[in-house]
């Protein structure tokens, strides 16, 4: 026995239809265009958006949505404006917010989200040192005086003087490194001492993002303060704010960010720590980590940024009125040990981000999302080499799939290509769980593309005339009968036949005088809404919408898939569109729209069907006298003030259904009377008070059709005293009341002449 391996002779086994060769080689073409996607090139824009993407979904779903009560955000907003005055405060109003936060609250760390670059002339204290040069400088007494208070005019000071005492952290906002923008390299204030400098790297080219200008503090308050850093952000290309970057670098030197600024001081100024990389050979220094002393050690990607570990929507931070600060309105050591940041949320002043949690959501509350990352040690980070990782993980999972979907049938397909992605996703979130952010919405997007791509043969060929039902009667009938129809398409064809089915045709009561209440946009609105209510009411029993004619519906059951309950269905959903246009009701009232009421008539019998019209347009409907009658029957309903006329065919097809006998009519265009009849509803559920009215009108009806007039009078008067708002009894009283004063004669068979359509 020969148990050699023959690798050619299992591969020409596997694929020895020259249909399944070709299948499966596209399969691998289509993986091999996403590898080279990243060997020769940055991925598109496209592919970028959906990795993106895919990060928020994970970063939402993952969110732990609690509030952290470590940090405090210190709001100057519109209270604050409105009891303190109007931004910018003076200085001393600054130092006295630093001071009640140390002193009366016991915070541990504040860092301001504001800058203060220029003076505080606000206390006129320059304005006396002028006259002190000059109009007054041999005023003694003048000089004096302004010696003894200079030190309380002097805001800065009194600021500076304020912040040494504490551990306060500062901000400065930077430039873009756009040269062209002369706005980005202006130099206002002064800069901290850089964290480290170009020499830390050993000459090595360190990539961070880089700026040409700066906005900074004060000198004084500069040198007062425990730390600075930066509120640089950066964007993703898709306008979203994800990630921060660490360091900064101006000139020959790199500065950290607000929020490692903040975390650092609250460590009581642990030194950073930075480790570097050099391990992919293009001399290039990279950030693998910065250490904050033993407490935490922050993962830095390629590009010296970190991303934002949000904790949820705004606010998922406790926000104080500053005034209530100032003012003392807060327990004493409420804010023990805690971080306090200071921003503005008052409006002109509010600093709004587009974030992956928010379209619109605080800038201080990004720092202060980061600082939380900080103390949880959770900040996510891309792995080393993620281009090789993401080829990898294409090559694995598209080259199993290529080759294996060629050989399933449609269902297996589907279960494999299912937990494919399943296993990946759980994979995925794994080493999301370990801060490790993996690609996602690639192999996802080549698994989707690699099943459409060996579904589309089944879908084309197989389904085709499936596709071909769909295109005659999609626009007619229920989807669900589509379904149904497509499994024996050959039996179904629009030609012209004659079969026993059910028509109904629906009007708006009024309609003209609706119309002319309404704008043109109110109306089309209005109107859409009714007719998609309506239409999924008759497609729920199986009907078919022939033609919208204004605000009428007409609509069959019995074509194109046959339907042996046609009449009942019909009257079913005829019920349901008077019980459904009641409950719209309040809806369209608040809506500023009218309550509608309807007139709707039904009637069954021998019709012809079919593609029926001229060269030009054609369309599916029904024709005949039975459709003529259905038509005429709906007129006929605002006449009896009913809302559904129904013919004597439905009555004896329908047996379920509580009929009120209204009349024995000559409807216009026809010669032969009918008799016509309201349906009340289904047997069983028509309390017993509503039968006998029905029982009392009919033996009305029949006082009136042997013309004994006075005992016909009398039944009729009671019953429209027990309902005032039943038109047919006054319709019978106001004919009895002619046929007293001009009786029909002996012959008469009680057939009332239509005179309305």
């Amino acid at each position: 026995m020969n148990a050699k391996f023959d690798i050619r002779q299992i591969w020409t086994k596997y694929f020895s239809s020259i249909n399944v060769a070709i299948r499966a080689g596209l399969g691998i073409a289509i993986v091999a265009l996403f590898v080279l996607n990243y060997i020769f090139g940055e991925p598109l824009t496209f592919f970028q958006r959906l990795e993106l993407q895919t990060y928020d979904t994970r970063l939402r779903a993952t969110m732990p949505e609690t509030i952290d009560p470590r940090i405090v955000i210190i709001d100057i907003d519109e209270k604050s404006l409105e009891a303190e005055g109007h931004w910018p405060w003076g200085r001393d109003k600054m130092a006295l917010l630093v001071k009640k936060l140390f002193n009366d609250y016991k915070t541990k760390v504040v860092g301001f989200d504001i800058l203060f670059p220029e003076a505080d002339t606000s206390s006129g204290l320059q304005k006396l040192e002028s006259l002190s040069k000059n109009e007054l400088k041999s005023n003694t007494e003048f000089q004096e005086k302004l010696a003894e208070i200079r030190p309380a005019l002097d805001f800065d000071a009194r600021f500076a003087d304020e912040i040494a005492k504490h551990s306060v952290v500062l901000a400065f906002a930077a430039g873009s490194n756009q040269s062209n923008d002369k706005s980005a390299s202006l130099e206002l204030g002064v800069l901290p001492a850089s964290t480290f400098t170009s020499s830390t790297f050993n000459g090595k080219p360190f990539f961070s993002q880089a700026i040409i200008g700066y906005s900074g503090n004060l000198k004084p308050l500069q040198e007062s303060a425990s730390a600075t850093g930066h509120i640089l952000p950066q964007i993703d290309f898709d306008g979203v704010l994800r990630r921060v970057p660490i360091f900064i670098k101006y000139k020959d030197g790199f500065y950290e960010s607000l929020s490692t600024a903040v975390y650092r001081t609250y460590l009581d100024n642990e030194a950073i720590r930075v480790k570097m990389r050099d391990d992919e050979g293009d001399g290039i220094a990279r950030l693998d980590n910065v250490q904050f002393g033993n407490k935490t050690k922050v993962s830095i990607d390629d590009d010296g940024t970190a991303l934002i570990p949000y904790r949820g929507g705004s606010p998922m931070f406790r926000y104080i009125s500053a005034t209530d600060v100032l003012q003392g309105k807060l327990t004493t050591g409420e804010l023990d040990g805690k971080i306090a940041l200071v921003g503005t949320s008052a409006q002109g002043l509010f600093d709004l981000r587009n974030t992956p949690v928010d379209r619109i959501y605080p800038g201080v509350e990004t720092h202060a999302n980061m600082i939380s990352g900080y103390l949880d040690n959770n900040i996510k980070r891309k792995p080393h080499f993620e281009a090789a990782i993401k080829i990898c993980m294409i090559l694995l999972i598209g080259l199993i799939l290529a080759v294996a979907l060629v050989k399933l049938n449609p269902i297996w397909s589907t279960v494999t290509v299912v937990a494919t992605a399943a296993l990946l996703i759980a994979f995925n979130l794994y080493w999301w769980g370990q801060n490790l952010i993996l690609p996602l919405a690639m192999p996802l997007l080549m698994i989707g593309i690699l099943y459409l791509f060996n579904m589309a043969y089944g879908f084309f060929i197989e389904a085709r005339s499936k596709r071909q039902i769909t295109g005659i009667f999609g626009t007619y009938v229920p989807k669900e009968l589509v379904e149904e129809m497509a499994k024996n398409p050959a039996n179904y064809s629009t030609q012209g036949e004659s079969r026993d089915m059910t028509v109904l045709f629906s009007d708006v009561r009024n309609f003209t005088s609706i119309s002319e209440g309404l704008s043109a946009t109110e109306l089309t609105a209005m109107m859409n809404d009714y007719l998609t209510v309506m239409t999924e009411t008759i497609q729920v029993q199986r009907g078919t919408i022939d033609k919208y004619i204004g605000d009428a519906i007409m609509a069959f059951w019995g074509a194109p898939l046959k339907d042996e309950k046609h009449a009942e269905h019909a009257l079913l959903s005829a019920l349901a569109m008077q019980k459904r246009i009641k409950e719209i009701g309040p809806e369209y009232l608040k809506r500023g729209w009218p309550k509608l009421e309807i007139g709707v008539g039904l009637n069954c019998g021998i019709m012809s069907v079919g593609d029926m019209g001229s060269t030009f347009r054609r369309a599916y409907t029904v024709m005949g006298d039975a459709v003529n009658l259905a038509a005429r029957l709906e007129g006929q309903t605002k006449e009896y003030g009913v809302g559904i006329l129904v013919s004597e065919n439905i009555v004896n097809t329908v047996p379920l259904v509580v009929y009120r006998e209204l009349d024995r009519i000559r409807v216009k265009g026809k010669l032969e009377p009918i008799t016509i009849f309201e349906p009340v509803g289904l047997k069983g559920e028509i309390v017993d008070q509503i039968l006998d009215e029905i029982e009392r009108f009919h033996r009305a009806l029949d006082r009136y059709k042997e013309q004994r007039w006075d005992d016909a009078e009398q039944m009729l008067t009671v019953l429209a005293q027990s309902d005032p708002q039943r038109k047919v009894y006054k319709v019978y009283l106001q004919r009895i009341a002619n046929f007293k004063i001009k009786p029909p004669g002996k012959n008469w068979d009680g057939v009332f002449v239509a005179m309305t359509k």
